[in-house]
């Protein structure tokens, strides 16, 4: 996440209505990249959920005849609103699935509402499993099914606990379907021998394995031991889908995290800390891809700067008291499986070709006082 200001000068953060300094409303403009004062001489109005809701904190230009933004014309369901309860957990939904729209924007991956193309566009139905006892969290054609529930902190951490999940948060979920999402839309329609097919069942494994014989099998089992040498998490292990899901949702959380913290100038060589080491062959791409020693040069050291970031972040939240924010391990072939991850993105910026991959951004410059 970046830096956001107001015209006034005073900082403004990502779900900022209005400006502490200068008392104006603001919004954040996704088509500019910034937060925008909602004054008539801008020509800027908020989204309608945020009108009527309180929800959004997004604008668009007073002309569109559009009355809602892009991140909420992707809902293609919203819970009852009639309850007071429903309308809090749906709001704090709406602020995790805005972090991931906006984390895909920046990396540049084009995204399209559902309803503006059924065929490969993106839509959210937000669902209580008070209303419906049945709806489940999940990806379907395009669809991402969220439990509103989990907008509960106390739910979500039964669920956490009851699973054996090192990290269960309503960002996270967002992520790990998106995970689902892309592979339906940019893999799953591949042909058989595609160079990045092959990437991918080379990282992550045979995705023609029965799905739901292999989930049953993680939950009749269990956890298994030594999981942490291959996967980012134990629910990983489970299927070369989820193995995915959880590698991409991870690889987000690096790109938001660490730019965030980079642009709020907290940088590593600033830290007193080693800069943790992975041998070179962690940052290497399978080898049917076009190589770049270049490029891997550069993931890794990006993977090396959230490595040491994030046990920094882990023991101030320690410190305070609080469990770590990132209770995570990255082992060699985890950080290849990401590096496959950071590949994908690449390439689908531009779905009509395959380019070479750009340079990771260096860290950002620390702010001045």
């Amino acid at each position: 996440m970046q830096r956001f200001t107001c015209e006034c000068g005073n900082v403004l953060f990502f779900n900022s209505s209005k400006c502490l300094g200068c008392g104006n409303a603001v919004a954040y403009d996704p088509a500019k990249n910034l937060m925008v004062r909602l004054l008539p001489e801008k020509k800027m109005k908020r989204c309608a959920n945020g009108v009527k809701h309180g929800v959004c904190n997004w604008a668009l230009p007073a002309e569109a005849k559009e009355s809602l933004c892009p991140a909420c014309t992707m809902n293609r369901t919203i819970p009852d609103l009639s309850t007071g309860r429903n309308l809090m957990l749906w709001g704090r939904m709406e602020i995790a699935k805005r972090r991931l729209i906006y984390t895909l924007m920046q990396l540049g991956i084009p995204l399209q509402a559902k309803a503006q193309n059924a065929q490969t566009g993106l839509a959210f139905d937000i669902i209580s499993t008070v209303a419906n006892p049945t709806v489940t969290t999940g990806h379907l054609n395009g669809v991402i099914t969220v439990n509103l529930e989990e907008a509960d902190d106390t739910y979500r951490q039964i669920n956490r606990q009851q699973l054996g999940e090192n990290s269960r948060t309503l960002l996270g979920h967002f992520r790990h379907e998106s995970g689902h999402y892309f592979w339906q839309r940019c893999l799953s329609n591949l042909m058989w021998d595609d160079p990045l097919r092959l990437a991918f069942r080379e990282r992550f494994g045979n995705e023609w394995m029965d799905y739901a014989a292999a989930l049953s099998g993680h939950y009749q089992r269990g956890i298994v031991p030594g999981w942490e040498l291959q996967y980012i998490s134990s629910y990983a292990a489970s299927h070369p889908w989820e193995d995915w899901a959880e590698t991409w949702a991870h690889y987000l959380q690096i790109v938001d995290g660490l730019g965030t913290c980079e642009n709020l100038g907290i940088q590593v060589k600033h830290l007193a800390l080693p800069l943790v080491m992975l041998p070179g062959e962690a940052g290497t791409l399978p080898s049917m891809l076009p190589q770049n020693g270049l490029a891997d040069g550069e993931f890794l050291a990006w993977l090396q700067r959230w490595m040491c970031m994030s046990t920094v972040l882990n023991e101030v939240s320690l410190s305070l008291g609080e469990p770590a924010v990132y209770p995570f391990v990255i082992s060699v072939r985890v950080a290849q499986k990401l590096r496959l991850a950071h590949y994908f993105a690449q390439v689908w910026k531009t779905p009509a070709a395959k380019p070479a991959e750009p340079p990771l951004p260096p860290p950002a410059p620390v702010p001045q006082p």
